[in-house]
């Protein structure tokens, strides 16, 4: 879909020094807020999506879940949520990783995914990689698949899209920011 004069990356906010000093934070808060942006972005990823074969859509906490659960919505696929530690009530598999902040750990439940399926993994953006990569392994544990991974954004710099690809994952992202791009 073709974004003519409406441009995803103005409501981008970017927050220097946020959570830590020399990080730029991508903020799509703002993105949210205009019911515009997010139905392009939406009907870009429904088009993309629409006749493809898989059978789940896994969205990463927190901001994944807005745009997953509007994908499943819409594409009428079951969908599994992939939380950060201690927020999933019944039995769950965990996966440490590393992020660009320190250590963290994913968890999905344990009866998400049965051998066999194949699910597009949801996110704000790609970074490090490391959740993606957590929640991919957490797929793996599960005898499934991942299809592809979908995002917003991608940070190229930081070298996330590029540990997807060498793990054989492919990803796809509706626009890319350079480290220092304002």
């Amino acid at each position: 879909m073709i974004f003519d004069e409406f441009s995803i990356k103005k409501l981008v906010r970017p927050v220097p020094d946020f959570p830590k000093p020399g990080v730029v934070f991508r903020d799509i808060t703002p993105l949210f807020q205009s019911p515009r942006a997010m139905r392009m972005v939406a009907d870009s990823l429904i088009q993309r999506y629409v006749e493809t074969e898989f059978s789940h859509i896994g969205a990463l906490d927190a901001r994944g879940f807005i745009i997953g659960s509007i994908l499943a919505y819409e594409l009428n696929k079951p969908l599994v949520l992939f939380r950060k530690q201690g927020k999933l009530p019944a039995q769950v598999l965990s996966q440490g990783y590393s992020t660009e902040y320190g250590e963290a750990f994913l968890e999905v439940h344990a009866d998400s995914l049965c051998e066999g399926d194949s699910v597009l993994l949801v996110d704000d953006l790609i970074a490090t990689g490391g959740t993606l990569l957590a929640a991919a392994q957490l797929v793996r544990r599960m005898n499934a698949r991942v299809h592809e991974v979908a995002a917003v954004i991608d940070l190229p710099e930081l070298g996330g899209s590029r540990k997807l690809q060498e793990a054989g994952i492919a990803a796809y992202t509706l626009t890319a920011f350079a480290l220092n791009e304002r």
